[in-house]
């Protein structure tokens, strides 16, 4: 299992029209092959900082979903709205042994 967090800043002004195509994005990427979950969250902090989280079966699953249109859709949208590139982190879980 693979867990993909990203990070991007927005413009407040563009807020909605980042919201909105994610939202669509979203929609379509949770019908992808190898989708476990796919959500948008806003910090708490800082309304400007939204972050994906997302969890895929495995990194090859990652592969489709990179090229898929609806996420160049997104993209020319989400490139026109960010004030700095997003910082993506790839995460697995740790196993951890209890008794």
């Amino acid at each position: 299992m693979i867990y993909v967090v990203a990070t991007l800043t927005v413009k407040p002004e563009t807020r909605a029209e980042f919201i909105a195509a994610a939202t669509a994005c979203i929609v379509e990427t949770r019908k992808e092959k190898g989708n476990i979950a796919y959500d948008l969250h806003e910090s708490v902090t800082d309304p400007a900082k939204m972050v994906f989280v997302e969890q895929w079966e495995n990194m090859e699953a990652l592969g489709p979903h990179r090229t898929a249109e609806h996420m160049k859709t997104f993209g020319r949208v989400a490139v026109k709205c960010m004030t700095a590139p997003p910082k993506i982190e790839y995460i697995t879980p740790e196993k951890v042994e209890t008794r």
